[in-house]
């Protein structure tokens, strides 16, 4: 009995082995497949305010500002002097002074003006790098969704040119094309097979380059997500000119005429000389006497009143001028060329979407069809094959050139979505 007990344990034991086993293999296959985690353009713009070197080092600009700013309200520091007449102990005098500085004209408070303004202007430089960040997020992201969108495109060629040499070795089987057609349909193949690796390739450059500009390791970068590969239609020009002084660019050249004016008042504020007030007491050893001793002292403006560094420092100011002028003459002239460029390549987009693309379809479908039928040759697919390649890139291109255009806009004023409402 025990013995049968043992052998009965044994098969239960063998039972629930196989039963776990099954139970898991079971499980595995009811759970879904593991999908690569896509990349949205909001996750590639967040990731790269957060990690990208270059705008880290730019945020130091700040802290660097800070530090000017808190040493421009330091006052002088005292002096501590002494001194000895007569080197013999007992007919030496000795006189020990505390001297301060005492600064006229305003100087501190002119310091002060000009920190701050260069702090405005720190601010002003990172505002300005953060929208150069973000242009060349969205254009490094929309040139990697085109080069995935390229590799899907290719491929769906190369399976076009693989449809076409069945039909052309179907009808060269039944003798009713030449041999040299199904040569034309592999070579053709044999050209959308290295289209297809061209655009691989070009992926994974374009992936590279997104890395690099969001701050990532490149496996980070997988596979994008994005709904649309347009930028979007672009707002109107009188808005955006409207919004002109708001530009991060525009505001950096005003705060640098600030800072100008108060550096030219800091060197008016030069020409005073400050007063040096002393304090002190002289022992004098052979008398046995010790008096107190108080001096005043200044500098006599006679020959150099700072008249360089002020004129130097006005003509800053003016060159500063001069500069906000000129930049708000180039952002008018640039937003005038990105937005007609953006207009022109999205209707470029939409013909293609709306026109082109669809009837060179449907030309590749009729003319296929048509061979199968004998009523074409194949140097007819052949042409319909590569018209509709060809419309492909230069849809590819249309976006590219409206994104680039986008980016443009996004350099100059920011974030257009959130700040013109203007999507």
């Amino acid at each position: 009995m025990p013995g049968y007990y043992r052998n009965i344990l044994y098969k239960i034991s063998v039972c629930a082995r196989r039963l776990c086993t099954l139970a898991v293999l079971t499980s595995a296959l009811q759970a879904p497949a593991a999908v690569a985690e896509g990349m949205s353009l909001a996750q590639a713009l967040s990731t790269a305010m957060a990690a990208n070197p270059e705008l880290a080092a730019a945020r130091q600009e700040i802290g660097i500002a800070q530090g000017a700013r808190r040493q421009a309200g330091r006052v002088p520091n005292p002096q501590l002097s002494y001194e000895m007449e007569d080197t013999r102990r007992s007919t030496s005098t000795t006189t020990v002074t505390l001297s301060q500085s005492l600064e006229l004209g305003g100087k501190r408070g002119a310091r002060i003006d000009v920190a701050s303004h260069g702090q405005s202007v720190a601010q002003l430089e990172l505002e300005r790098q953060v929208a150069n960040l973000r242009a060349e997020v969205i254009q490094a992201f929309y040139a990697a969704r085109r080069a995935q969108t390229g590799v899907e495109l290719a491929k769906q060629s190369q399976a076009l040119t693989q449809r076409g040499l069945r039909v052309v070795e179907g009808r060269v089987h039944a003798g009713k094309s030449s041999p040299v057609e199904a040569t034309r349909a592999q070579v053709q193949l044999a050209e959308a097979t290295l289209q297809v690796r061209r655009a691989e390739t070009e992926q994974a450059t374009a992936y590279q380059q997104l890395a690099q500009v969001i701050g990532s390791p490149l496996s980070a970068v997988e596979r994008l997500d994005s709904p649309d590969l347009s930028p979007g239609l672009p707002p109107a020009v009188e808005t955006l000119l409207a919004n002109l002084e708001h530009t991060t660019e525009l505001r950096q050249a005003v705060a640098q005429i600030d800072e100008s004016d108060a550096a030219l008042g800091l060197e008016k504020a030069q020409r005073i000389p400050d007063l040096t007030v002393s304090v002190g007491s002289q022992y004098d050893r052979a008398a046995r006497e010790q008096v107190s001793v108080v001096g005043l002292s200044m500098a006599l403006p006679l020959f150099d009143r700072n008249q360089g560094n002020i004129l130097s420092a006005a003509r800053r100011a003016d060159q500063a001028r001069d500069r906000r002028n000129a930049v708000e003459l180039r952002l008018r002239a640039e937003t005038q060329v990105a937005v007609q460029q953006w207009s022109t390549a999205m209707q470029e987009v939409q013909t293609y979407d709306k026109t082109i693309l669809p009837s060179a379809q449907r030309a590749v479908e009729t003319a296929t069809r048509g061979f199968e039928m004998g009523k074409f040759g194949f140097i007819e697919v052949l042409d319909a094959q590569r018209t509709l390649i060809a419309a492909r890139g230069q849809y590819l291109d249309s976006l590219a050139a409206a994104t680039a255009a986008r980016a443009q806009v996004e350099r100059l004023y920011g974030d257009i979505g959130s700040a013109l409402g203007a999507r």
